[in-house]
């Protein structure tokens, strides 16, 4: 009895100290452990944004996150997107996915070991680079384009040899590479349709 009665009167004691010497004092909670989330220390903020940054831009500033199909809400994304640009030269295209993959390669990469998953579906910067690789110096005639579109979406689904073997490799670049190759499928089956059907395609 005496010692808890101590112990009450030292917890009651302890909200007169200065404040300089309760910092001071031990917690009981070693390392913060069993301590409620409001109570622990926050991140520091520096290090905060600059996780945050990379995860934004590989979630399309966080439109991976939708319920349903990201995949595919993230190419549609890209389509209608693309459509502004669809009249500039092909090579300023060229030079856009070769910006957004290097950008996506890095930006995916920190993305999968921060959501702590592989290839998670929420990172969707692979389906915008895939999609405009698929569009690439393709003609502006909406079926052309669509068709475009329609097709990567099954090769990436499909991931035909090498997209297979290229999704294996390590951190954003299997996360990219697999989308770059059914974009190039995509690409090439829409410049055979367009050879075969010239009219229909445009």
């Amino acid at each position: 009895c005496n010692s808890f009665n101590r112990f009450r009167v030292c917890a009651f004691n302890r909200r007169s100290i200065d404040p300089r010497r309760r910092a001071a004092i031990r917690s009981p909670w070693p390392e913060d452990q069993g301590l409620p989330q409001l109570m622990r220390p926050r991140e520091p903020r520096g290090r905060s944004l600059f996780s945050r940054v990379p995860l934004l831009i590989a979630t399309g500033f966080h439109l991976g996150r939708f319920p349903c199909a990201p995949g595919t809400v993230g190419s549609l994304a890209a389509f209608l997107l693309f459509l502004p640009f669809r009249h500039l030269h092909w090579t300023v295209h060229l030079s856009i996915v070769g910006i957004l993959f290097a950008v996506g390669t890095y930006t995916a990469g920190r993305a999968e070991r921060l959501l702590a998953a592989r290839d998670p579906s929420a990172i969707i910067i692979d389906e915008v680079v895939g999609c405009w690789v698929a569009l690439l110096a393709i003609p502006p005639h909406h079926v052309s384009l669509l068709s475009a579109f329609v097709l990567f979406r099954l090769f990436d689904v499909w991931k035909p040899f090498p997209a297979d073997r290229a999704q294996t490799l390590p951190g954003g670049w299997g996360i990219m590479l697999d989308d770059l190759v059914a974009g190039c499928y995509a690409n090439l089956c829409v410049r055979l349709f367009r050879w075969w059907l010239p009219g229909l395609t445009g």
